[in-house]
């Protein structure tokens, strides 16, 4: 069945208003097709106009994008317009609060750690994390360093160095964090005098 003339020219948008996603967003063709499993030439075709977009496609580029789909095909907005970010379980106890919408190499999380015992469990992985503290105390075990970090305090560590972090002193602690997963820092542009 082909698509209604009205219906066609929302398709037609879909294509332009994906490739400006991307450009706003910096990533490359090649990032895209990582993080969605489409290939590039696919990729291509869809914001030229080529390929017409399908669920199949759309789905994948929503999630990578971390926006609703009818964001993509350019819905109208109903309802309450105030974006709901969701909270998530940390795995040894807490919440995580996704800040970042795209799947660029910095990611971004507003985290609420709760107490998880004073016997520190060390584990590595791949990326570079950098720690803000919001509210509360937060002790970090990084290697051999055992620290307490306050409000305005900062962290920043490879995370391929064993580390943990929980609560310092048994109340719930808000913390920011950048995380990169292949090992990105994060680029001062200015750094103060002295």
């Amino acid at each position: 069945m082909e698509p209604t003339p009205s219906y066609r020219a929302v398709l037609d948008e879909v294509g332009p208003r994906l490739k400006a996603l991307r450009a706003q967003r910096g990533f490359t063709l090649a990032a895209l097709s990582e993080a969605t499993g489409i290939s590039k030439s696919t990729l291509s075709r869809l914001e030229s106009g080529q390929r017409r977009p399908s669920l199949e496609l759309l789905l994948p580029l929503a999630g990578a994008y971390h926006v609703p789909l009818d964001d993509l095909v350019g819905a109208p907005e109903v309802g309450d317009p105030r974006v709901r970010m969701t909270a998530r379980a940390l795995p040894n106890g807490g919440t995580f609060v996704p800040l970042s919408r795209g799947p660029g190499p910095l990611q971004a999380y507003k985290m609420v750690i709760a107490d998880r015992g004073a016997e520190p469990v060390l584990r590595t992985h791949e990326g570079y994390e950098w720690l803000y503290v919001l509210e509360g105390r937060l002790r970090l075990v990084l290697a051999e360093h055992d620290l307490v970090l306050g409000p305005g305090e900062v962290a920043e560590f490879d995370t391929r160095l064993p580390h943990w972090f929980s609560s310092a002193d048994g109340r719930p602690v808000e913390v920011l964090s950048l995380f990169g997963r292949q090992g990105e820092r994060m680029h001062v542009r200015a750094k103060p005098n002295g």
